[in-house]
Formats: C-alpha cells, sequence, structure tokens
C-alpha cells in the first residue's frame, strides 16, 4: 500500500521511512511475457507518468506563505504582475482558495503521479475569517485541497509550539474553546516537517522532520525545515523552549537518513527565500543574455549552493516572492529553486522525471513554471461551502464599521520605504499611548513586515465603499500584539534607526514606520549604518540627543529586539497598553467619519535620497 496523506496523520507521528515497495525486478517481471522493458516504456506510458516504464513523470504541485487567505487578498496584495509578450507588464487579479482549489484540481488532471506539497506560513498573520479561530478553518481547507505536506514556516510559531501541535493533532482551543458545535476540530491531514526545530531539552525535532510520499513503487522524500532565524521574527514566547538549526546542516543530515532508508529522490521544503531581479512572476530568472533575468539574490542562494547534492529541488518562501530559477548544487549541476509569491495568488507546477532502476530523480529532465491562481475559473464549491460557514460565525465581528476612507491607503503593496499606512499605524500607537497614563509616549515605531494588508476603499462585502471594517483593521494589524512604552537613550534611538540598514539587515533592509514629529534622511547611494544620515534626525524639529531619554511606543515584538532591532530591547520602565489593533481602530474612529474620511498620508517623513 502507498504511504500517503489519506494513508497517515503526521500528527500521530508518522516518519514515513519504512520498507520500500515492490522492487524494480518485481515490477519488470509483471510485465507482459516477451515484452522489453524499452517496448513497455512506450506501451505503458514512458515517461508521460501513467505507466510502469522505467521512467516516470512525478507532478509536484507547490505553493507557500498562504497565511490564512481563504477568501480573495483585496487590493495591490491580490495582484502578481505578468510580464507580457512585447515586454510590457501587466497587473492580474489572483488568490483565493475557492480558485486555488479549482486550479490544483485541474493541474492534477492527468497525472498519474501528483504531490501537492508547501514551503511554510501556511497560517499565521491570517486575516479574520481565520485568525478569530485561531487558523482552523485554513488547516480545514488545506485537508481539502488534498494537501500531501508542508514545512512549517516562522508564523507557524506565532501561538507557540504547543498549539502548532494542536495544528498538527487536532482537538479545542484550550481557552477559546471548540468554535462549531458538537464537531472537534480533528487537526492537518498532512504532516507539518519541522526537521531544524529542536525541543532544548530533549534536542529532538518537535515535529517530524521527514516525510516519504510513495506509490507504486516511487518514493519521494521531503525535508521540511523553517529559516533559523525564526527566533528575530517570532516573539520570545512563540519561540520559548525552542531550538533553530542551520538550514543546510539540518537538510544534509536529514538528506544522508533518507538515504539510508533507500530514498534517492528528495525535494527540500524550506521556509527561507531570494529577492529576485524582477516582480514579475514570469520573468526568466536564469537570464538570456538581455538583461531581462538577473537570478536571484538573498539568504537562499547560498543555502542551495551548499545543500547536498541528492536533493534534487528546492521549494522556498518567506520572502513572498515568484521565482523559478537554477542554482548550481556543490557539485556544479543546475537544481531547481522555486517560490509562489504569497497569500495563494500563485502555485508552482514541477515535472521531476524519476527513473525507477535508480530510485533517484534525472535532474536534465526536471521542468518547473509558476501559474496563477486566477479568478477566472469556476470556484471549487466545498471551498465555498466552507469559507460561507466560518463567514456566518465571524459575521457579528467582522462587519462593525470602525472607520472610513478616502481612498486606498496602502501599507503591504507599497514598495515605498514608508509606507501611507505605515504613518497611520505610527500615528495610531503615538496617540494612543501618549497620555501620562497610557505611558506618555513622545513617538512611536513600528516594523513594516507587521503591516500585513492595504486599507482598500472598494467594499469589500455590503458594507460600501470607503467603510473600514473591523475584519478589514484585523487583516492588517492580525498579531493582537501588546503595546509598550519604554524609556529609551537618545544614544539607543539613534542606533535602532541604524539597525534599518546594518547588522541583520544589512542586505535585507527593514525599515521602521515613524510617527509623526520623527524625520531624517535615509541615503541608500552610501552603505551600512551610514545609510541613516548622521545630524538629520529630528524629533518635532529639534535633533536627538544622544544623552537624553524619550518615552517610545512600540509593539512588544519590536520592544523584544525582534527583527534585528536590539536596541530597542534596552528599554527600561516599560508600560504595557492596549493591543496594536485597539489603538488603530481607535484611532480610525477619531479620525475618521463617512462626511470626512482619512486621507492618505503624505508619506514624507522619511527623505530618501537613491
Amino acid at each position: 500500500m502507498a504511504t500517503t496523506r489519506k494513508n497517515n496523520k503526521a500528527g500521530r507521528r508518522i516518519l514515513a521511512l519504512g520498507a520500500g515497495l515492490a522492487t524494480v525486478g518485481a515490477l519488470v517481471a509483471a510485465m507482459p511475457a516477451g515484452a522489453s522493458q524499452d517496448a513497455d516504456t512506450a506501451a505503458y506510458g514512458g515517461t508521460n507518468g501513467r505507466g510502469w516504464g522505467r521512467m516516470v513523470d512525478v507532478q509536484l504541485l507547490s505553493f507557500n506563505d498562504l497565511h490564512g487567505n481563504l477568501e480573495p487578498p483585496a487590493g495591490s496584495s491580490g495582484q502578481v504582475t505578468r510580464v507580457k509578450p512585447d515586454g510590457t507588464t501587466e497587473k492580474i487579479d489572483a488568490g483565493g482558495v475557492e480558485y486555488l482549489a479549482t486550479h490544483l484540481r485541474q493541474a492534477r488532471e492527468g497525472n498519474r503521479y501528483s504531490i501537492t506539497a508547501a514551503a511554510g506560513d501556511l497560517i499565521g498573520a491570517s486575516p479574520l475569517l481565520s485568525g478569530l479561530f485561531h487558523d482552523e478553518p485554513t488547516i480545514q481547507a488545506m485537508n481539502d485541497l488534498d494537501l500531501d505536506v508542508t514545512s512549517v514556516g516562522n508564523h507557524e510559531f506565532d501561538e507557540g509550539a504547543r498549539e502548532l501541535a494542536r495544528m498538527q493533532n487536532g482537538g479545542c482551543h484550550p481557552t477559546a474553546g471548540c468554535f462549531t458545535k458538537d464537531q472537534k476540530f480533528d487537526g492537518a491531514d498532512f504532516p507539518y516537517l519541522a526537521a531544524n526545530v529542536t525541543d532544548e531539552k530533549t534536542g529532538r525535532p518537535i515535529l517530524d522532520p521527514t516525510f516519504v510520499w510513495e506509490k507504486d513503487g516511487v518514493r519521494i522524500g521531503f525535508i521540511g525545515v523553517t529559516l533559523k532565524g525564526t527566533p528575530n521574527v517570532v516573539t520570545a514566547e512563540g519561540v520559548k523552549g525552542l531550538k533553530f538549526g542551520d538550514e543546510v546542516e539540518t537538510i544534509n543530515k536529514y538528506t544522508k537518513i533518507l538515504e539510508r532508508q533507500g530514498v534517492k529522490s528528495i525535494v527540500a521544503l524550506i521556509h527561507e527565500g531570494g529577492m529576485p531581479a524582477s516582480s514579475a512572476y514570469n520573468y526568466n530568472c536564469d537570464g538570456d543574455g538581455d538583461g531581462e533575468g538577473e537570478g536571484v539574490s538573498g539568504a537562499i542562494v547560498d543555502i542551495a549552493k551548499n545543500i547536498d547534492p541528492q536533493v534534487d529541488a528546492l521549494v522556498t518562501g518567506h520572502t513572498h516572492q515568484a521565482y523559478v530559477c537554477t542554482i548550481p548544487d556543490p557539485a556544479g549541476r543546475p537544481r531547481l529553486v522555486t517560490s509562489a509569491s504569497s497569500f495563494g495568488k500563485l502555485y508552482t507546477d514541477t515535472t521531476l522525471t524519476y527513473d525507477r532502476r535508480t530510485k533517484d530523480i534525472v535532474r536534465t529532465a526536471v521542468a518547473s513554471a509558476n501559474h496563477v491562481v486566477s479568478r477566472d475559473v469556476p470556484k471549487a464549491e466545498d471551498m465555498s461551502q466552507l469559507i460561507a460557514g466560518w463567514k456566518e460565525l465571524a459575521a457579528p465581528v467582522a462587519n462593525r464599521p470602525q472607520g472610513y476612507i478616502a481612498a486606498d491607503i496602502n501599507g503591504r503593496g507599497s514598495t515605498a520605504y514608508e509606507k501611507p499606512l505605515g504613518d497611520v499605524i505610527a500615528d495610531a500607537q503615538l496617540e494612543g499611548l501618549a497620555p501620562a497614563d497610557k505611558g506618555g509616549a513622545q513617538l512611536a515605531l513600528m516594523n513594516p513586515g507587521g503591516i500585513r494588508a492595504d486599507l482598500v476603499y472598494q467594499q469589500s462585502g455590503a458594507e460600501g465603499d470607503g467603510v473600514v471594517t473591523y475584519g478589514e483593521s484585523f487583516t492588517v494589524q492580525p498579531f493582537t500584539n501588546m503595546m509598550n512604552v519604554v524609556d529609551l537613550s537618545g544614544a539607543n534611538l539613534i542606533t535602532a534607526l541604524k539597525q534599518q540598514v546594518s547588522g541583520s539587515n544589512l542586505n535585507s533592509v527593514k525599515i521602521l514606520q515613524v510617527s509623526k514629529g520623527l524625520t531624517y534622511t535615509l541615503d541608500m547611494t552610501k552603505s551600512g549604518a551610514d545609510r541613516v544620515v548622521d545630524g538629520t534626525i529630528k524629533l518635532n524639529g529639534a535633533p536627538i540627543d544622544p544623552a537624553k531619554t524619550y518615552r517610545v511606543a512600540m509593539n512588544e515584538f519590536l520592544a523584544g529586539g525582534g527583527d534585528g532591532f536590539g536596541a530597542l530591547a534596552t528599554g527600561t520602565n516599560k508600560l504595557v497598553g492596549a493591543s496594536d489593533l485597539d489603538v488603530f481602530n481607535a484611532y480610525l474612529s477619531a479620525h475618521s467619519s463617512a462626511a470626512a474620511p482619512l486621507q492618505v498620508p503624505a508619506a514624507d517623513r522619511i527623505t530618501v535620497v537613491k
């Protein structure tokens, strides 16, 4: 019997490293008498993946960073860029699990061997429809989608290891209980792989490190890891008691283990990624001499170059980018590295040609491409029913108006360092924490990664254009981070601003969103910390005094030094206030009405030199 998602649940501790099925010799013996293997290769499908020939094609469908986006993402968060044949680009509306299910099911048609895999962050930082119910709706959708396997991502740890175990194994939430009457949450039918996440006390992986997909004697092994820097991008409570190992060392270790089990065809699911030279999902990543495609940069490049050559393909994520690239392995052979953007807007279709005799992938025959989850196909009825059921439960909370906007206020969809929505959020935090009894904040700082969406003018339901509902504000600020106000020296404030472009943020800058009154110049023609120009950092027109103490508002993630901002963790005299979502909603209510909606900020606090 084939070891598949339907036959075993990873949460029941499948390690899927048992004995194989029939050998190639037995398969040949079962062929029609008198037929040569070559003849049978042709007669039984050869390399089309439909028969019992020596070479069979295995379809690998993959995606990453869904973040609980069951409904189509709104605004620019729900679009992908395509390069047209004439070289111009166009935006395409994409995403929504109803359409993702249809596209994947259509893609599987005619493929005898088809696997669906993901590279982490399926849950966490989710819109209200999933987040309100601790992401149970998304796990249910992935079960119905026939997902076979996924790695964990950093956002799988937003609520800690115990909650992640519940996502895998099922059971009602420890405080919220069961969300649907007389129905217990069953957990994921697919294995969550966490090869490089170990318990500090035991040293053992907290979930299965590997999974072997098997059908008709074809065996494909999967190793799943998240980025080793997960503790830097998750609250301390979320990763308490856990150790995150090096991606390359971990994958190479488990590659050897799989090989000893007779598994020679291996795919790594890595929640770490890169930055492609183009934002278009279909650009030529490897380049063809015309300057259009210059490959990919970032953390995944060094990882890919050092992973054991026995690994045949890398499915990656985390950066929310789209690429299908080849990066040479340590032996110098080209190896496929893919990523499918985020929020279910793309999926990757990869053909792995499997040699039954060697039990390995024929690397030269591997082909892959990203495909748009367009919204011009029929909705999957089962997904529509799933969404409708959870929406009915969420409606009393989700549809409550919070404020009004005059036009789109972009956050996630803005490519600028200073984002209009970032200004709104930082101002909301300053206003909410400025009163003496709330902390006496003089300025506020907001991490850009915590802005998960845009505020979109067009109505998402029946609320009317320009109305911001609780569900929409929750989608922007889904973490429910508690606000902190701390004493921070001027010297450490200056250091924190320089940490935006240095240290761990040197090669992938993280520009904090700042409240009104805080201004400075960012010179991107310089390098490292020098990009934050000395002498330009001012609060209400006065230069920041290194010797002076300032009261600074920020969420608990930043106050703990998250995202590489160690200087912010030096704060003292901490006061814990309301949640980031509460102060955001209070600001929207206080500063907008149907007659006087909130205008789009000028986003002119950071002067950028390029």
